[in-house]
């Protein structure tokens, strides 16, 4: 199996330790998407919506673990139970605001990544299919939110 990526995500992140665990933590965080060219075809229509999903890969993460703790709760959870960026296939997702759209490049905020993320994939976040009122936060649920996570400023 090969995954090509369509694009590149640009944010202010350099660094892991800079770079917010969720989009929760930094909600004014502007980026842009730069989509290929060759891809850019593919966004038409695209800024009729107001968010975006972003997958992209985890390029820089680190070492995989199955089992480990993670940013927001200091007991271990294996990694399918967490949105820990050290994956076995290194796959991320963020949700995105839409700021404006230049032909191939998205304007967004609430962007959460490292700077030079690949990008392999854009869907629009549609409220009426995405959204999901019974949803549950499984072992999260009974946590306390960190104002900021153990060990990042």
């Amino acid at each position: 199996m090969t995954i090509e990526p369509i694009g590149v995500i640009h944010s202010p992140y350099r660094a892991k330790d800079a770079c917010p665990i969720q989009p929760l933590y930094a909600p004014d965080a502007v980026g842009r998407v730069e989509v290929f060219d060759r891809f850019a075809a593919g966004l038409k229509d695209i800024e009729s919506f107001s968010h975006l999903y972003l997958l992209y890969l985890f390029d820089r993460a680190g070492e995989i673990k199955l089992i480990r703790p993670t940013f927001l709760d200091d007991e271990a959870h294996g990694i399918f139970a967490t949105r820990h960026p050290c994956r076995p296939n290194g796959i991320g997702i963020s949700i995105v605001r839409l700021l404006q759209r230049e032909d191939n490049i998205l304007l967004i905020e609430g962007v959460d990544v490292l700077d030079q993320t690949p990008l392999i994939d854009i869907k629009p976040y549609i409220p009426r299919f995405d959204r999901i009122e019974t949803a549950t936060e499984g072992w999260l649920a009974d946590k306390q939110w960190r104002a900021k996570p153990a060990g990042r400023e």
